[in-house]
């Protein structure tokens, strides 16, 4: 890389060219656009996900990466745990949610179209740990 700061060049990725070959979580699809891998990234990871109508994904987290989430269709909605209890925060186009570093979580499409966010993530790859619950190994009953 040259030491002239200024004067690098800018990354496109488009649209039609996102990769697949990223961190993935059963009932979902993430497509990676800016990465490490593709563009040269050092601190920033973004890209889609999708998820097909009635579908929940896995749980899982990210690690040690924020991530943000822009609702672009659909109605999907995010699930995390809160003590004993799941809560869900109901989207819609054009809705933003944060997820903090290490959050188990899990995406859910209750509506009748595909659900697509576009993910921004504060590390150049896609971090992602499935889980087998959004509890911790001593699970409440719920």
């Amino acid at each position: 890389m040259s030491d002239d700061l200024w004067h690098r060049p800018l990354k496109q990725i488009r649209g039609g060219a996102l990769g697949g070959d990223t961190g993935q979580t059963t009932g979902m699809t993430r497509w990676e656009a800016i990465s490490g891998k593709t563009a040269d990234a050092e601190k920033l990871w973004m890209g889609q996900t999708h998820v097909a109508p009635g579908v929940k994904s896995g749980d899982h987290h990210h690690g040690e990466a924020e991530t943000a989430i822009y609702v672009v269709s659909g109605t999907p909605a995010f699930v995390f745990a809160e003590g004993d209890k799941e809560v869900r925060l109901e989207t819609q186009p054009g809705d933003y949610i944060f997820v903090p570093p290490y959050v188990p979580h899990r995406e859910e499409n209750p509506g009748a179209e595909e659900a697509v966010v576009v993910i921004a993530r504060s590390s150049q790859e896609a971090i992602v740990v499935n889980l087998e619950s959004l509890w911790p190994d001593t699970q409440p009953d719920r």
